[in-house]
């Protein structure tokens, strides 16, 4: 199955998370063709300064994998700078947030898949 770009569902959120400004997400595939895998994949774009808030995965992870840009990321408290071809593994039980820190978008793909241990 092929999915061309324009066909790709776009969400625009303000605060996501609680986080600033703005972050779009395109989701180049449904969960509902995940076979119950998981529930997000897409690619994430934070605006300069924007966030995706701090938050906890119960039941699931995600992952980050930066595409360009620059980033802020909060791993349980702790915090690290993120640049293209880093990734950011946030598991079952932990929390995590993503800030823009560079000029650019900071562009990364996210996927969170069901901790089915």
């Amino acid at each position: 199955m092929i999915t061309r770009a324009n066909e790709m569902k776009v969400d625009v959120h303000e605060g996501f998370r609680g986080g600033k400004g703005t972050t779009k997400l395109i989701h180049f595939m449904d969960k509902e063709d995940s076979c119950g895998a998981g529930r997000l994949f897409a690619r994430g774009v934070l605006t300069p300064g924007s966030s995706v808030g701090y938050h906890a995965h119960e039941g699931d992870y995600e992952i980050y994998y930066i595409l360009s840009g620059k980033g802020l990321g909060n791993d349980n408290g702790e915090e690290c700078t993120l640049e293209a071809g880093d990734s950011f593994l946030t598991k079952n039980g932990s929390s995590h947030s993503l800030e823009n820190i560079g000029d650019v978008d900071l562009e990364y793909i996210a996927i969170i898949l069901f901790d089915k241990q």
